[in-house]
C-alpha cells in the first residue's frame, strides 16, 4: 500500500495490524521514538483544522521526524493558482509522505497519483476522511474491547459527514455489527452510502428522527455537527443546526457502558455538562488520533 485515500483500501486485516501497533506505541513510546529520524512530513491544508493537522504534527514529531507545510491555501501557492498536482510534486522534492486536506472531493487521490511519495487523505470535502476513521476504530477497540456484535448509533449531519459515510465502510466489515441513523429528514445517509455499503453487504440498519427513541440500545453514539460550510442555504443551516443536542437528562435511559464519540469540533450538540461523564469518549478519541496516525506513518514509510 503506498497511499490513504480511502479507507475500503485498508484490508480488515490491515486496519488490525494499526491498532495493535497504536496500542504497543501507547505502552512502549520509548520504542518509537526515533523510527522517522531524518524523515519529513508535509501537511497541505487548504481547509481549517485543529485536531487532524496538529496529530498529524505531534505524530511526526514523536517519531523522531520533521514536518513542513501550510495550514491554509491563501498561504500557498494555490492562492495564486497551482494545481493541487503541481503542489503536491513540488512538495514531494522536499518531503517524504504527505497528509492533505481538500475542500474538493478526489484532490488527494489527484495528488497520490502525481507523486512517487505516499499521500494520506486527512479530509476531502464530504468524501473521505481515513484517518479519522482509524482514530474512531481504535477509541471503540481501546472503549469497548471488540469492534464486533455493537450496536452504533450515528446523529446528526449523515448527509455531509464524510466522518460517518466512512464509519459505516470501515465498521460493516465486522459482524454483528448494526446501525440506527438518526438524523432529519433533509440531513440522511446519502444514496450511494445506502446501496453500495448497507444493502449490498447486508448490513442491518434502521433510520430515525428521535435521538430520545434510540439511546437504550445504543453501545456506541457517534454524534457530529451540522456542518456551516457544507450548506449552500444559509437558511437552512440555521433551521437545522440545532437538530440534535444531546443533554444529561437524554442520557438517563442510555447504557451505562455507552460509548460516546464525536470527531469534533463540537458546535453545541453536545452539552458540556457531558464532558464530565466516563461516557464522554471524545477527548480521549483526540488523543488516539495521534497513535494511529503514527502507525499508519509508520506503515506508509515502511519503517
Amino acid at each position: 500500500m503506498k497511499d490513504l485515500i480511502d479507507i475500503q483500501e485498508l484490508s480488515t486485516g490491515e486496519i488490525n495490524d494499526l491498532i495493535e501497533t497504536a496500542k504497543d506505541i501507547i505502552q512502549q513510546p520509548e520504542n518509537y521514538a526515533t523510527r522517522c529520524s531524518g524523515k519529513k512530513l508535509a501537511t497541505l491544508f487548504y481547509e481549517p483544522s485543529t485536531r487532524t493537522r496538529l496529530s498529524f504534527e505531534a505524530a511526526m514529531y514523536e517519531l523522531g521526524g520533521h514536518v513542513l507545510g501550510f495550514s491554509e491555501a491563501n498561504s500557498s501557492s494555490a492562492a495564486k493558482g497551482e494545481s493541487v498536482s503541481d503542489t503536491a510534486k513540488t512538495v514531494a522534492c522536499f518531503a517524504d509522505i504527505i497528509a492533505m486536506r481538500h475542500p474538493k472531493e478526489g484532490a488527494p487521490f489527484v495528488a497520490s497519483r502525481a507523486v512517487p511519495i505516499p499521500v494520506i487523505n486527512a479530509g476531502d470535502g464530504g468524501h473521505h476522511h481515513p484517518t479519522q476513521t482509524l482514530t474512531d476504530l481504535l477509541t471503540i477497540a481501546r472503549e469497548k474491547g471488540r469492534l464486533d456484535n455493537l450496536v452504533i448509533g450515528c446523529c446528526g449531519d449523515l448527509k455531509f459527514g464524510r466522518t460517518v459515510h466512512s464509519l459505516i465502510a470501515a465498521m460493516s466489515r465486522y459482524p454483528g455489527v448494526r446501525f440506527v441513523l438518526i438524523s432529519p429528514e433533509e440531513l440522511k445517509i446519502p444514496e450511494p452510502v445506502r446501496e453500495e455499503i448497507l444493502h449490498k453487504q447486508n448490513i442491518p440498519y434502521s433510520e430515525l428522527s428521535s435521538l430520545e427513541s434510540a439511546i437504550p440500545e445504543l453501545d456506541i453514539l457517534y454524534m457530529t455537527r451540522v456542518q456551516r460550510e457544507r450548506f449552500f442555504n444559509e437558511a437552512d443551516y440555521v433551521r437545522l443546526k440545532d437538530s440534535y443536542i444531546l443533554s444529561p437528562d437524554k442520557l438517563r435511559p442510555a447504557k451505562s457502558d455507552l460509548t460516546i464519540l464525536h470527531p469534533l469540533p463540537r458546535v453545541n450538540e453536545i452539552s458540556t455538562a457531558i464532558d464530565s461523564d466516563p461516557r464522554a469518549a471524545y477527548f480521549r478519541q483526540v488523543a488516539n488520533g495521534k497513535f494511529i496516525r503514527m502507525a499508519l506513518i509508520l506503515k506508509l514509510l515502511e519503517v
